[in-house]
């Protein structure tokens, strides 16, 4: 058991890091505002399943193939990259819709997780800030580095949930006020698919 000091600085740390504007609380926010609170809440569980695979990537040592694969690290920054433009698509195809929560394909919440899922996963730089963010907390005194390892990143999925979901609450407020103007609408989808484009220009142009 890792000393309270340092559960309590990283714990602090991660909820820190869960506001900092990025990809993740950025794509809860849009589909909060677009189409609910209850799509934030799936996007956000989503999010926590892909950072359970990176947690377990920094775990077992696969996050080393993408230190020293460029392949492998390009291969999946692409694909996140792709990914987010077809989102960005999505966006601006639905902004002519009239109902901000009743589109032409309203996805279901199953979809809107595993969209989630994917989203995360896809983007290789998850797995090297775990990898060099969690390994600052443990301690060889204190038994397995996995483990410890493990435990680190339960709690970080479990900050990032807490301020995920108060985002998704929050951001279906605003997606609510915007329902009552179909002018507002368009623009809302506007602006969701202009971030994403750039959220997908930006990873693309990640490096190692």
């Amino acid at each position: 058991m890792l000393p309270l000091d340092t559960l309590g600085l990283f714990v602090l740390s991660s909820l820190t890091l869960a506001l900092v504007p990025g990809p993740d609380n950025i794509f809860v926010l849009t589909q909060s505002i677009t189409k609910g609170a209850r799509a934030g809440i799936a996007v956000t569980l989503g999010l926590m399943t892909g950072l359970i695979v990176h947690t377990t990537a920094v775990a077992l040592g696969v996050a080393a193939i993408f230190q020293t694969s460029q392949i492998a690290f390009d291969l999946f920054k692409y694909l996140g990259a792709a990914y987010l433009l077809y989102l960005g698509y999505l966006s601006f195809r639905d902004s002519s819709s009239v109902d901000l929560h009743t589109q032409r394909n309203p996805l279901s919440l199953i979809q809107l997780y595993r969209r989630g899922i994917f989203m995360n996963i896809t983007n290789p730089k998850v797995t090297l800030f775990f990898l060099a963010f969690l390994p600052q907390f443990t301690k060889a005194s204190m038994g397995s580095v996995t483990l410890q390892i493990c435990m680190l990143g339960g709690l970080f999925i479990l900050s990032a949930f807490v301020v995920f979901s108060l985002i998704s609450l929050l951001a279906s407020k605003i997606g609510a006020w915007f329902a009552h103007s179909p002018k507002a609408n368009t623009w809302l989808n506007r602006a969701a698919g202009g971030i994403f484009v750039a959220l997908a220009v930006k990873l693309a142009l990640v490096e190692r």
